[in-house]
């Protein structure tokens, strides 16, 4: 059974584990279930095991990288790897191999990590299903009958499978957070600008994100500890200090003050996800917490999103139309018409919002709504009626969709499971910088739970 990256870094630095066999061991993994579940692209077997092999040699000689020094990690197929096809899950991209690592994959490696390969995703990151790929879809751990989100949806079913200790996955409208619901994970979406995009196939500059998705919440704070700070060569990229999350972790969370959302996040909720919720706001409650019910003005408008998304591909969908996924070209030019005096105007506005969403946090240290309001969809009903699909994925976006605008970090963590077996997520949000409340208010949760702890009967079937 996979043990977390917390767990086993420290019989990595006492030399009882192996990179080696841990990495084997992750491989293994692969080649059994990947058949099933679809979540790798590309395994990188052969420079996985070299990375390990080094890994290993250092530890020995007593060269201690950090914890990540030797941990098997993927990585969503969007993010550049120098030598390694990325393919963003299209046929337009199927044999585009970079020259340069991305900033986030250079950080790994400096920390001492070992990369096992490419994750599956929703082409071009552009929904949250992770069933338009050119790969095929993404099949969820827990019930391989139905999705397991998206866009990251390879990278959560991955790392609940135990093909790998963590993974790193974008998000833009919640492709982090969601597909780590669906699949009864950890996904963390830091506050925009924390973490380098430079070197990540874009979908929408403003709203892109990257963050780590992991079995729990400390290993989700060792990952970003790793990723996040400035990079000079991300125009978006923001020169702010990073705090030591893990320490964070021992000043609790006794005096925090946490808003309930009601209006838009709860809304419309199926019946199990609202019980499930209801009694995490409890657990909440039970652990000395301040709650309280707030309103919160939520913006709604997808025109940056869709402008920006065109912008990217015009030139790849007007010169090779057929190589896109029907469904993906049709969302793209949705954007065709959009001018750029509008452009320049979402532009200003979402600068404002992001100028005044501060004021939320006067009265609140952090806001807590459920990560999706219904869970899993089948595949075959999707697949039964296409029309579906797209009211699926923007329902199971809805509540995360906000806080890419916003800019503000925003954690999902297990916290229940349907009558089906299906895994349920639940929405920590804090203010701008301040991942660390994020992860203190989710540690403290977790710790009170067991939901982190259960993995898919697949795992051992």
């Amino acid at each position: 059974m996979l043990t977390s990256i917390v767990e086993t870094t420290e019989l990595l630095r006492k030399r009882e584990l192996s990179p080696v066999e841990l990495t084997k061991n992750c491989l293994a993994q692969i080649e059994k279930l990947n058949p099933t579940l679809n979540a790798f692209i590309t395994v990188t077997a052969e420079s996985a095991l070299t990375q390990a092999r080094t890994a290993e040699a250092e530890i020995l000689r007593g060269h201690w990288r950090g914890p990540l020094h030797g941990i098997p990690l993927a990585l969503k197929d969007l993010i550049d790897t120098a030598g390694i096809r990325t393919t963003a899950a299209s046929a337009l991209f199927k044999d585009r191999v970079p020259t340069d690592d991305a900033e986030v994959v250079r950080r790994l490696k400096e920390a001492g990590a070992v990369l096992l390969g490419k994750q599956n995703l929703h082409e071009f990151a552009y929904g949250g299903s992770s069933m338009i790929s050119y790969y095929g879809e993404v099949h969820n751990p827990w019930d391989p009958a139905r999705i397991a989100g998206g866009s990251s949806g390879g990278s959560a079913a991955s790392v609940v499978a135990g093909l790998g200790y963590g993974a790193i996955g974008t998000d833009t409208a919640g492709s982090v957070r969601e597909p780590a619901a669906l699949c009864g994970i950890v996904g963390l979406k830091p506050t925009y600008g924390r973490v380098s995009v430079c070197g990540v196939i874009p979908l929408s500059l403003s709203l892109d994100h990257i963050g780590p998705i992991a079995l729990t919440v400390s290993d989700a704070a060792v990952m970003l500890q790793v990723i996040a700070g400035h990079d000079a060569k991300d125009a978006h990229s923001a020169d702010v200090p990073v705090p030591d999350y893990i320490a964070g972790f021992r000043d609790g969370v006794k005096q925090l003050r946490i808003g309930v959302p009601r209006k838009f996040f709860y809304e419309g909720l199926d019946p199990e996800i609202a019980s499930a919720v209801e009694q995490a706001i409890g657990v909440l409650r039970t652990l000395g917490r301040d709650l309280s019910e707030i309103e919160i003005e939520v913006p709604t408008d997808r025109t940056l999103q869709t402008a920006e998304s065109y912008a990217y591909h015009a030139k790849f969908a007007s010169r090779s139309p057929e190589l896109y996924q029907p469904e993906t070209l049709r969302r793209i030019r949705k954007g065709e018409d959009i001018s750029a005096q509008e452009v320049e105007q979402r532009r200003r506005e979402l600068k404002q919002i992001r100028g005044e969403i501060h004021k939320i946090f006067d009265g609140v240290d952090v806001l807590v709504t459920p990560t999706t309001p219904v869970p899993a969809a089948a595949i075959d009903e999707l697949k039964k009626d296409p029309e579906l699909v797209r009211p699926h994925e923007l329902m199971l976006l809805r509540n995360t969709r906000p806080v890419n605008v916003w800019g503000l970090p925003a954690i999902s963590v297990p916290c229940g499971f349907t009558t089906a077996g299906l895994p349920i997520g639940l929405q920590i949000i804090g203010p701008q910088w301040r991942e660390q409340t994020v992860l203190q208010v989710a540690y403290a949760y977790e710790r009170a739970t067991d939901w982190h702890k259960r993995r898919p009967g697949l795992i051992d079937a």
